[in-house]
C-alpha cells in the first residue's frame, strides 16, 4: 500500500509531509558543519552564517572592456559573531588573482563556487576580506550578462540575480537575510552608460576607459542590488516627484515610446506612495529594457530591467500590449516596497513577493490607469493559469520548504504568483479592504530595511483585524489544490424554496476544506438578455453551506457562485445553469460574468465532460458577435487551445481538417469586419496566421506577404512578417525556407534572428529536427541560451507528432543524463518543451513508465515529467470524450 500511494500521490501531499517533517533550522548546531561541496547554498548553511555574520557592507570596483571577461575586486566588510569555524564567501567560477583578509594575503581555498577562510585568519568583531578576480561574462542570462547587438557590433551588459545569480558576478554573501549596503565604481568605454541602484557621483577619465562613481546604497538584499553597462540610450522625464530614465539599446530604440512608459511609471509611483503610505525610498526610478532576459522583468532596487522579447514592438502597440505594459511596470513597482524594501528570510517566502506584487500590480493597473477591466484581464490570464496548475497531480502548496538555492525556483510558478495573489484578494474581502491595507503598511513600517517571515506579514494583518488568521493561514497556505463549488437548489411555485453551496475538495490525498467568502447570483431569461435576479454575499466553510438569503427569489435560469470573482475556487454549473450557458452566451450582458461562463465550458472540455467538438460548435456562433476586446482575445485563446488538441490528436483527420477551415473563416471574416478599429483588426488577424494551416489559407498568408493581397487597413508590420514567416515555414510552404534569408537581409536585428531561427527550427524535416536537437543536447555551445531557448520551444509543434516520435525514445533516455549536467535554467526550459507527448495511449505507457524509473531527477525536472504525463492523459480522455459523442 505504500509504494502504490507513493506513486499516485499528488507531490502536492507529499510536499506538504515534507513540510510538517522539516526541523527548524538551529544555527548553533550546524554551525561547524562543513559546507557541501557544490554550486548550491543550502538553508542550513544559510541559516549558520547569517548566526554569525551581521552589518555587511560591501564595495564593489569593476573594470568592464566589452571583451568576454571582465575584472573586479570585492571589498567585503562584516562583523563575526566567532572564530570557531571556517566561513565561506560565494564566488562561481571565477579566476582568483588575490585574497586579503584582515590585512594579510591569503592563498585562496577555492573549489569554484565559493571561497573557505579560515578561522585563524579571522577576528571576532570587524573583518575585511578583499577579493581580486577575473571572471568571464554569462551568455545565460543570470550574473553579468554580455551581449553583442548584431545590428552594429556594440557590446551592452547586465546583471541579473534572482534567485541566487550575485556571487556570478561579484564576491557575496549570496542569501536574502544578509542584507548590506554597496559602494560601487566602475571603469567601462568612453561611450557606455552605466546604470545601478544609486545615481553616480563623479564620471572621471581613466585612461582609455572612463570610471564611474557611485553612492553608497541603502541596505538590499544581494539579489535587489543591480548594475548595468553599455551604450544604452536614454530617455528622462523630472515631471514627477521621483526622477525617471529609460534605457535600452541603440539599434532598437527607434522602437520605444518613452511616453507610455512613464505616464504608467508617474502614475504608479503615486498611486504606491498613498497606498502604502510609505514614500518610495529609492530616490531616482530607472527602467532598461534588456536582450537575452530569462523572465518578464526584475525588480533590481531601482534600476528595473525587462525583457525586450515581450516588451518592444515593430508598430503601434495594441490595447492588449500597453495593459501588459502598465500591469508589469506597476508589478516591478510594487516589488519596490514589498520584497526590495522588506525581504522574505529565506527563498521559501519568494511567493509572498510575487502574488503581493500580482495583487497590487493589478490593482494600481486597473485604479491607476485606462484599464480598468484589468481583473478581467488576471482572471482570464495568470488566475487560470493557476487554476489549471492547482488542479494537476504536481500541485504544491503556496508555502513550500525550500532546501537549497537549487531549489529556489523549483515553485516559482502560478501556485506562487495568481494563486497567492488570489489568496490575498479573498483575504482582503474578508477583512476588508481598509483594513488588509492598514496592515500591509504596518508590516512595512516595522520591518523596512530588514528581513521578514510568513508569520510577520500574516501577523500584522491578524493585528490589524484583531482576528486569528491561524486558520485561515494553514488551509490556504500550507495545503495543495482548488476546491469545487457547486449550488444545489429547489424551486416551488416559480420561487427558489431551498438553496445550499457544496464545496468539495478535489481528491482523499487534498482533503482541504476552506473558508471563503464569494458572492452568489440568480439569473433570469428575459427574452435575449439575462437579468439579475438576487445577489447574496456568503461565507462558507465545510461541506455544506445554507444560504437562505436566496430563498424566496424567482427560479433562476442560471446560477452562478462566485459573481464577480471574489474567490480562489473552480465553479461546477449545476446542469440547467450549464445548458442555459451553452444556449445563451451571447444574452449575459456581463463581460466578467461571460468569461466566467466560457471558461466554465472550457472546464468541461478538460474535464472530459462536454466533447471539444461541441465546445467548438458553441465557439463559431458565439465568438463572431464578442464586442468586448478584452473577452474576445480570452476566448480565441480557448479557441487555440482547442485547435492544439485537435493538431495533437491527428492534424489530417476530417473533423479536424473541416473545423481548421471553419476556425481559419471566422478569423478572416473577423479580420475583414474589424476595419477601422485596429486592436480587434489585429487581434483577428493574429488569430488567422496562428489557426491558418489549410492550403488556401497559407496561400493566403503568402500572398498578403508579398504584396498581391491586401488587408484594407491593416498594416504588416514586420513583427506580422515574421508571424507568417515562421507558419509558412512550420507547416513546409514551397518557397518558405527562401523567405527566412530574404528577412533577415531586411531586419538585421536581434529580434529578426530570433523569428528567423524559430521560423527554421519548426519546418517539418527530420534533417533539421536531428540537427537542432543536436545542438540543444550540446551543453558546450558557444549560442547564447536564449537562442537556445527559441530551438527548444519550436522544435516539435503540436501537429509534427511523426517527427517528434522519432526522437521521443531517444529524449527521455537522456532526461536523467540531461538534468545532472544542464543546471536549473536550462532544465526550465528543457523539460516542458522536449519531454515527449503524443496524445495516444502508447505515449501515456512511455511517459508512465519513465515517471516509474526516473526518480532522482531534480524536483522541476521530475515535475515536468510528470506534467508532461498528466496533460497526454487528459488529451487522451478529451479524444476519448469526442468519439462518444
Amino acid at each position: 500500500m505504500k509504494t502504490c500511494l507513493s506513486r499516485l500521490m499528488p507531490l502536492a501531499a507529499a510536499t506538504a509531509l515534507a513540510f510538517a517533517a522539516t526541523p527548524i533550522v538551529h544555527a548553533a548546531t550546524t554551525a561547524t558543519a562543513a559546507r557541501a561541496d557544490n554550486a548550491f547554498l543550502s538553508q542550513a548553511d544559510a541559516a549558520a552564517r547569517s548566526a554569525r555574520v551581521s552589518n555587511v557592507d560591501y564595495a564593489l570596483d569593476f573594470t568592464l572592456t566589452g571583451k568576454e571577461t571582465f575584472s573586479g575586486t570585492t571589498t567585503l566588510t562584516f562583523d563575526l559573531k566567532d572564530v570557531n569555524s571556517p566561513l565561506t564567501v560565494d564566488l562561481d567560477k571565477a579566476t582568483i588573482k588575490s585574497l586579503t583578509v584582515n590585512g594579510k594575503t591569503v592563498t585562496p581555498q577555492y573549489n569554484g563556487w565559493f571561497i573557505t577562510l579560515a578561522p585563524h585568519d579571522l577576528t571576532r568583531g570587524r573583518n575585511t576580506v578583499v577579493v581580486a578576480y577575473e571572471r568571464l561574462h554569462s551568455t545565460n542570462g543570470e550574473g553579468l550578462h554580455r551581449m553583442v547587438d548584431p545590428v552594429d557590433g556594440r557590446v551592452y551588459t547586465y546583471s541579473h540575480f534572482e534567485p541566487a545569480a550575485a556571487h556570478q558576478m561579484f564576491a557575496v554573501f549570496d542569501q536574502p537575510d544578509l542584507k548590506a549596503t554597496y559602494q560601487v565604481t566602475v571603469g567601462v568605454p568612453a561611450d557606455w552608460q552605466v546604470i545601478s541602484t544609486t545615481r553616480e557621483t563623479n564620471v572621471a577619465p581613466d585612461g582609455d576607459l572612463r570610471r564611474w562613481t557611485f553612492a553608497r546604497t541603502k541596505k538590499l538584499s544581494p539579489y535587489n542590488f543591480s548594475m548595468h553597462a553599455g551604450p544604452y540610450k536614454m530617455w528622462e522625464d523630472t515631471s514627477g516627484k521621483y526622477p525617471m530614465r529609460l534605457f535600452a539599446r541603440q539599434s532598437v530604440a527607434a522602437q520605444i515610446k518613452p511616453a507610455e512608459w512613464f505616464k504608467y511609471t508617474k502614475a504608479g509611483l503615486a498611486f504606491f506612495d498613498d497606498y502604502f503610505g510609505i514614500p518610495y525610498q529609492f530616490e531616482k526610478y530607472d527602467q532598461v529594457l534588456v536582450p537575452d532576459f530569462l523572465y518578464g522583468a526584475m525588480e533590481n532596487a531601482a534600476a528595473i530591467t525587462f525583457s525586450e522579447r515581450r516588451f518592444m514592438y515593430k508598430a503601434e502597440m495594441t490595447a492588449e500590449q500597453r495593459a501588459r505594459l502598465a500591469y508589469v511596470i506597476m508589478h516591478e513597482m510594487a516589488h519596490q516596497w514589498f520584497g526590495d524594501l522588506v525581504t522574505m528570510q529565506w527563498w521559501n517566502g519568494l511567493w509572498l513577493n510575487e502574488s503581493f506584487a500580482s495583487f497590487m500590480g493589478t490593482l494600481a493597473t486597473a485604479e491607476a490607469t485606462e484599464f480598468k477591466d484589468a481583473w478581467r484581464g488576471f482572471y482570464s490570464d495568470g488566475k487560470q493559469r493557476a487554476y489549471a496548475q492547482d488542479q494537476k497531480t504536481t500541485t504544491h502548496p503556496i508555502e513550500v520548504p525550500v532546501p537549497s538555492t537549487r531549489n529556489a525556483f523549483d515553485n516559482i510558478d502560478q501556485i506562487t504568483y495568481s494563486k497567492g495573489a488570489s489568496t490575498l484578494i479573498q483575504l482582503r474581502h474578508l477583512l476588508g479592504a481598509d483594513v488588509f491595507r492598514k496592515g500591509v503598511h504596518n508590516y512595512l513600517v516595522k520591518y523596512q530595511y530588514r528581513n521578514a517571515k510568513l508569520e510577520d506579514f500574516i501577523g500584522s494583518l491578524g493585528q490589524a483585524a484583531g482576528r486569528d488568521l491561524t486558520g485561515w493561514t494553514k488551509e490556504w497556505l500550507y495545503q495543495a489544490g482548488v476546491n469545487t463549488i457547486a449550488a444545489n437548489y429547489t424551486c416551488k411555485a416559480g420561487k427558489i424554496a431551498g438553496f445550499t453551496l457544496e464545496q468539495t475538495a478535489p481528491s482523499k490525498a487534498l482533503p482541504t476544506l476552506r473558508e471563503q467568502r464569494v458572492q452568489v447570483a440568480a439569473f433570469r431569461l428575459d427574452g435575449k438578455d439575462y437579468k439579475l435576479e438576487r445577489n447574496v454575499a456568503v461565507t462558507y466553510k465545510g461541506a455544506k453551506t445554507a444560504v437562505p438569503a436566496m430563498n424566496g427569489a424567482a427560479c433562476p435560469d442560471l446560477v452562478y457562485p462566485n459573481y464577480d470573482d471574489w474567490g480562489f475556487v473552480k465553479v461546477r454549473l449545476d446542469p440547467r445553469s450549464f445548458d442555459s450557458a451553452r444556449s445563451h452566451l451571447a444574452a449575459v450582458d456581463d463581460p466578467l460574468l461571460r468569461a466566467m461562463l466560457w471558461q466554465s465550458l472550457w472546464d468541461g472540455v478538460r474535464d472530459g465532460k462536454l466533447p471539444l467538438n461541441d465546445f467548438l460548435a458553441t465557439a463559431l456562433n458565439n465568438v463572431p458577435q464578442e464586442k468586448d476586446y478584452t473577452l474576445l482575445g480570452d476566448v480565441l485563446g480557448k479557441v487555440l487551445g482547442a485547435k492544439r488538441y485537435l493538431d495533437l490528436m491527428d492534424p489530417q483527420a476530417a473533423y479536424a481538417q473541416a473545423v481548421t477551415r471553419q476556425l481559419e473563416d471566422m478569423a478572416w471574416t473577423g479580420t475583414l469586419a474589424s476595419k477601422g478599429d485596429d486592436n480587434f483588426q489585429r487581434r483577428w488577424f493574429g488569430n488567422y496566421v496562428a489557426v491558418a494551416s489549410s492550403p488556401a489559407a497559407l496561400a493566403r498568408l503568402a500572398a498578403i506577404l508579398d504584396g498581391k493581397e491586401h488587408v484594407d487597413g491593416l498594416a504588416i508590420n514586420q513583427d506580422l512578417r515574421w508571424a507568417i514567416i515562421g507558419r509558412l515555414n512550420r507547416y513546409g510552404y514551397p518557397g518558405a525556407a527562401a523567405l527566412v534569408d530574404a528577412e533577415l537581409a531586411r531586419d538585421k536585428s536581434d529580434t529578426g534572428q530570433d523569428a528567423a531561427l524559430a521560423a527554421v527550427v519548426s519546418r517539418p524535416d527530420p534533417a533539421v529536427k536531428t540537427e537542432w536537437l543536436v545542438t540543444v543536447h550540446d551543453l558546450q555551445t558557444k549560442l547564447p541560451f536564449s537562442k537556445i531557448r527559441t530551438a527548444m520551444e519550436h522544435l516539435y509543434p503540436a501537429e509534427q507528432h511523426g517527427l517528434g516520435e522519432q526522437t521521443a525514445d531517444a529524449r527521455l533516455a537522456r532526461l536523467p543524463q540531461l538534468d545532472k549536467a544542464a543546471g536549473p535554467v536550462y532544465m526550465r526550459a528543457y523539460g516542458p518543451a522536449l519531454i515527449p507527448a503524443g496524445c495516444t495511449p502508447a505515449s501515456v505507457r512511455r511517459l508512465q513508465a519513465a515517471a516509474d524509473v526516473d526518480k532522482a531527477l531534480s524536483a522541476g525536472t521530475r515535475r515536468a515529467l510528470l506534467d508532461a504525463l498528466q496533460d497526454d492523459q487528459r488529451c487522451v480522455a478529451i479524444q476519448q470524450a469526442m468519439t462518444a459523442h
